[in-house]
């Protein structure tokens, strides 16, 4: 499948992506927000900067969108079909970098969530998971 728009439009747009402050990564903290959890975001001294983080709890939670961490099973978290000389080596590499922050969170004594962009679509769902792991 051929990209539809032109490689400066692409340029812009994938360049206007934002790290932080995302609507899936809204969509959970409004939640558990209003489930009552007070959290911190983007702790710089903890591994990978979780988006939220419970102190008292020792919990984190990673807000990962699926194509840039590469969801497997997911439709959004397919391989680019052109310039995979260049998407490849970067989706990896994010892949990897999250391993990495997931085992020194984990040594480190936390417990760590990983949230789907595809599954902060499901309000129930998503409350349901949060509720699991926050208890």
């Amino acid at each position: 499948m051929t990209d539809k728009l032109t490689s400066e439009r692409r340029s812009a747009n994938m360049s206007a992506i934002r790290s932080q402050g995302m609507k899936p990564e809204l969509r959970v903290r409004r939640t558990a927000h209003a489930m009552g959890y007070r959290f911190r975001l983007h702790r710089r001294d903890l591994p990978g900067k979780p988006d939220l983080v419970f102190p008292g709890r020792q919990k984190a939670i990673f807000v990962h969108g699926c194509f840039w961490h590469q969801h497997v099973g997911c439709q959004d978290g397919r391989m680019p079909q052109s310039n995979t000389s260049y998407w490849w080596p970067k989706l990896m590499r994010n892949k990897e970098r999250d391993v990495d922050h997931l085992t020194r969170l984990t040594t480190a004594g936390w417990k760590v969530l990983v949230v789907w962009e595809c599954e902060t679509v499901d309000h129930e769902d998503l409350s349901s998971q949060l509720q699991k792991f926050l208890e």
